[in-house]
């Protein structure tokens, strides 16, 4: 007689819901610290090299929190699909007329956000991560962070790539924000348009503050 598996909680859909929310809140978290990072470029060059060469300086930290975001980002990633493959599974054939009213266009694109985000971020760990890849007539320069910021962003498709990205991300936050907190229970009519708002202006902010740095170069505001 074949022995049953144990039911954990990560095989449950509500188990999966939940690790999705944290892990989302993980990377969430991350996207909000390292915009406010980064505008730091606005404060000039000694100002943002010092913060880089911080960030540098505390390596147990910088791959501790590495190691938790790749986590994370292979938690959310996974259990996406998961969930995914089995709304699929559950419905083989799509419906002939498909009627959207109650899905915000955020929550339609997300199956679209969240590969194109994938491709970004190795894109973004690639450009920026040492000794990072040039895209124009410059070579990387070691310890000068500002300089290589600068240099990458006067080229304007790749200016275009991280607005479009970030645009996406948008979408893909504010969806995501208002799932997680209807996922720890902040779900009845009563206040759902105010958690709606909540997410809708957390992904605003961090849209705005992600658009803005590529375009602190034309700008005039990274020399």
């Amino acid at each position: 007689m074949a022995t049953q598996k144990a039911l954990t909680l990560l095989d449950t859909t509500v188990g999966k819901k939940a690790a999705l929310a944290v892990s989302g809140v993980i990377l969430f978290g991350f996207v909000i610290g390292h915009m406010l990072g980064n505008l730091q470029v606005m404060l000039g060059a000694e100002a943002y090299n010092a913060y880089a060469s911080g960030i540098k300086s505390k390596p147990l930290l910088l791959w501790g929190v590495r190691t938790v975001l790749v986590a994370a980002l292979l938690v959310h990633t996974v259990i996406v699909l998961e969930l995914y493959g089995k709304t699929i599974a559950a419905r083989p054939v799509a419906y002939k007329v498909k009627k959207h009213i109650a899905t915000s266009y955020a929550a339609m694109m997300m199956k679209y956000t969240g590969p194109v985000l994938l491709v970004y971020i190795i894109f973004h760990i690639a450009h920026f991560t040492y000794p990072g890849v040039s895209f124009g007539d410059y070579d990387p320069i070691a310890g000068d962070v500002y300089a290589n910021f600068v240099n990458a962003f006067r080229i304007p498709w790749v200016v275009a790539v991280y607005v479009i990205a970030n645009l996406m991300l948008g979408m893909h936050l504010y969806h995501g924000a208002f799932s997680m907190l209807q996922s720890v229970g902040l779900s009845h009519p009563r206040y759902n348009n105010r958690v709606k708002n909540i997410a809708r202006g957390l992904a605003f902010l961090v849209t705005a503050g992600n658009v803005l740095l590529p375009l602190t170069v034309f700008l005039g505001l990274a020399k």
